[in-house]
């Protein structure tokens, strides 16, 4: 059995499958469309190609527009790192109080020999 995500991808691959094959068939037969069409409303196969470019155009524009208002707003919201210094400054820190730190194997040898002592 698929799972859900591979449902997804499949039902997305088909969508764009057919999407693909009609853009093609209606750039090639713009006539057959533009008869399809005419039903609700006038359209004529010069026109039908004029909307097969621009809507595509418009909708990439608008998506590069949209990634790049997505970059600003983050970079504007996102904080400025910190500099170097003060992360290095921090890491020296904890390397000391690791090493200030006795090990395990010690803490164990010193609560036995606490331990003997009572």
């Amino acid at each position: 059995m698929a799972s859900k995500d591979q449902a997804i991808g499949a039902l997305i691959f088909i969508v764009c499958l057919v999407v693909a094959i009609g853009y093609v068939f209606a750039m090639f037969f713009p006539g057959y469309v533009a008869d399809w069409l005419s039903g609700f409303t006038s359209a004529s196969p010069g026109g039908v190609r004029y909307w097969l470019v621009a809507v595509p155009v418009l909708v990439a524009f608008v998506v590069v527009l949209a990634i790049g208002a997505w970059i600003g707003w983050t970079m504007a919201t996102t904080p400025p790192p910190k500099p170097l210094e003060e992360i290095e400054a921090e890491e020296k820190l904890e390397e000391e109080k690791e090493e200030e730190k006795p090990e395990p194997t010690e803490k164990a040898e010193t609560e036995e020999k606490k331990k003997k002592k009572k």
